[in-house]
């Protein structure tokens, strides 16, 4: 049975024995199995690093993932670094599983091949060195014992067909003695032919025990020579299985991560973080971002000024006269109870350009100055009149439009100092 043994198992099997010609080929065969077994571990390892490798995949996948999901979510403060100390870890051991594949690989695996090299050495007509020399060795040292086993087998199956020639003359003659038809001169007969048999029996019992006492004279020679070529087998895999052992200990040690310095230190440093979580410290944080201990503008007295910008812009100079001018009028004065009427593009229904929606997407409508403009503040544009620029946004409802002067420069300016072109 594999993997187990038993010492008496086959002591009274002799037919299976060790010592039976041609049983050899079992102790042959373990060098083929060693070559074999080497390709096995090989293969076990490489399975092995494959699985390493997609569980650290699979571990740096996740703690992407749910690091975004943990930055994004509603988790604050303290907690959340721990919660994210997890995903740290999860990044950390992926690195530690690689390094596992890593030494399975280059190591391990490459550890077994140098040693399968050396071990064992291909012949150009197929199978092994050692394994050729290990089958010749028993040929030789079982040849002598094989030919008077044949010549002892053969004694002894002539020694049994006289025995049988024998028994089967006796029985003739007791027939013969108790049947009235046979004469007397065939009685005589078949007692001479009982006698013959008889020493033909004798003569082969005697060769056939001549035969196995030299048999057995030869037998301890025949174990002895056996024994020194089992013995070199036996060396041979003595060499192989201390490697084998000694290629274990190495993959456990490998595989084995609580044996890591630094697989203790991940851990070590994630109970850190989640022992630094500070409840009072979180809630006070929450309390002074998005609660009471926010700071807040409450509302106060504010005195009235009046500032042209970003209130409303000035009206178009009364002295000039435009083309503008001519299609529209404006109040030179007005209250705080009503608003200058400028002219808007949304009031321009039919005679508007469909079109003119683009200029929010940064192409822009052509205009022309119609007045001399002074910008009053840093974020207002300053033209003659003539100037063409481009309007970049429409008015909005205090009558600024934001434009771009030729030179690249952007700002605001009086929609009523304009005309489209």
């Amino acid at each position: 049975m594999s993997g187990s043994y038993d010492e008496s198992a086959g002591a009274d099997d002799t037919m299976d024995s060790f010592w039976e010609v041609g049983n050899y080929k079992r102790a042959v065969k373990r060098f083929d199995d060693g070559h074999r077994l080497c390709n096995d571990l090989m293969g076990c390892l490489q399975e092995r690093a494959k699985i390493e490798k997609a569980y650290g995949d699979q571990l740096t996948a996740w703690s992407k993932r749910w690091r975004q999901l943990i930055e994004k979510g509603p988790q604050y403060g303290s907690v959340e670094k721990a919660w994210l100390a997890v995903m740290t870890e999860a990044e950390k051991v992926s690195e530690l599983h690689q390094d596992v594949k890593n030494n399975l690989l280059n190591e391990d695996v490459e550890k077994v091949k140098n040693w399968q090299k050396e071990a064992y050495h291909k012949q150009m007509i197929g199978g092994f060195k050692e394994a050729k020399e290990a089958e010749e060795g028993f040929k030789k040292a079982q040849k002598p014992w094989a030919k008077k086993l044949k010549e002892m087998e053969a004694a002894k199956k002539t020694y049994h067909m006289a025995c049988k020639e024998e028994k089967l003359a006796a029985a003739r003659e007791a027939n013969g003695k108790t049947e009235a038809s046979v004469t007397p001169d065939q009685q005589k007969k078949l007692h001479e032919k009982v006698d013959k048999c008889k020493q033909d029996m004798q003569k082969a019992k005697e060769k056939y025990e001549k035969s196995l006492d030299e048999l057995n004279k030869c037998t301890p020679q025949y174990m002895e020579c056996m024994e020194q070529v089992f013995d070199q087998c036996q060396q041979h895999e003595v060499k192989r299985l201390t490697f084998l052992k000694e290629a274990l200990l190495d993959i456990k040690r490998h595989l084995n991560l609580t044996e890591n310095q630094s697989y203790a230190t991940i851990y070590r440093e994630l109970e850190r973080q989640i022992l630094g979580a500070n409840t009072q410290e979180d809630l006070k944080w929450f309390s002074n971002n998005h609660g009471p201990g926010m700071p807040m503008n409450w509302p106060a007295f504010e005195r009235f000024s009046i500032k042209f910008h970003p209130a409303f812009p000035p009206s178009p100079p009364s002295s000039s006269v435009s083309s503008y001018d001519k299609n529209q009028a404006y109040s030179a004065e007005w209250s705080d109870d009503e608003q200058p009427t400028t002219y808007s593009s949304n009031e321009n229904g039919g005679n508007r350009n469909s079109f003119e929606d683009d200029s929010s997407t940064g192409k822009g409508v052509r205009v022309r100055a119609l007045y001399d403009y002074e910008g009053q503040e840093q974020d207002e544009l300053t033209f003659k009149a003539g100037d063409e620029l481009t309007k970049i946004e429409d008015e909005d409802e205090q009558g600024w439009c934001r434009g771009r002067l030729d030179s690249g420069q952007e700002g605001l300016y009086p929609a009523n100092y304009v005309e489209p072109i």
